[in-house]
């Protein structure tokens, strides 16, 4: 199967301060269940540079910590990786925690102050409303459960 997976945790040097968050299990029950990764990078994609400066949700808009409205960069990047899961007939997708493009469930309140509040990262919404299934490394067992398993 094909499943669309934040770059950040296969390895990619792509985070917000230009680390990543490389997640062995994930990358263990992938190659056991012999799924193929197709890496994505939503804020790459959209426009802003590693490193970049923090960035949370506030409603609709996404903000940086000194206040700069990044918006824009955060709705283009959840189009690519939309357009990166039907290219690649991802019916899935494992994207980062938390995130405010990536995040499932939870994200960031916008304080920046560490506090999670419930909802979605722009493009873990985007991806949602076209019918893709979304997990994160916090809960990707859910969708390779006989592959999480073994890792």
């Amino acid at each position: 199967m094909n499943i669309l997976v934040s770059a950040c945790l296969l390895g990619a040097c792509c985070k917000y301060s230009g680390g990543s968050n490389r997640c062995p299990a994930l990358l263990e029950a992938l190659r056991a269940g012999g799924h193929t990764a197709v890496p994505i990078c939503p804020e790459i994609y959209g426009g802003l540079p590693t490193p970049r400066p923090p960035a949370e949700r506030r409603g609709d808009r996404v903000v940086t910590e000194t206040g700069a409205d990044v918006t824009a960069q955060y709705r283009k990047g959840a189009a690519e990786a939309l357009a990166m899961a039907e290219l690649n007939g991802c019916r899935a997708a494992i994207l980062k925690a938390n995130s405010p493009s990536c995040g499932c469930g939870t994200i960031y309140d916008g304080s920046f102050s560490h506090r999670k509040v419930p909802g979605d990262g722009v493009a873990a919404q985007a991806l949602k409303a076209a019918g893709i299934a979304v997990y994160t490394e916090e809960n990707f067992e859910q969708l390779l459960p006989g592959e999480a398993q073994h890792s």
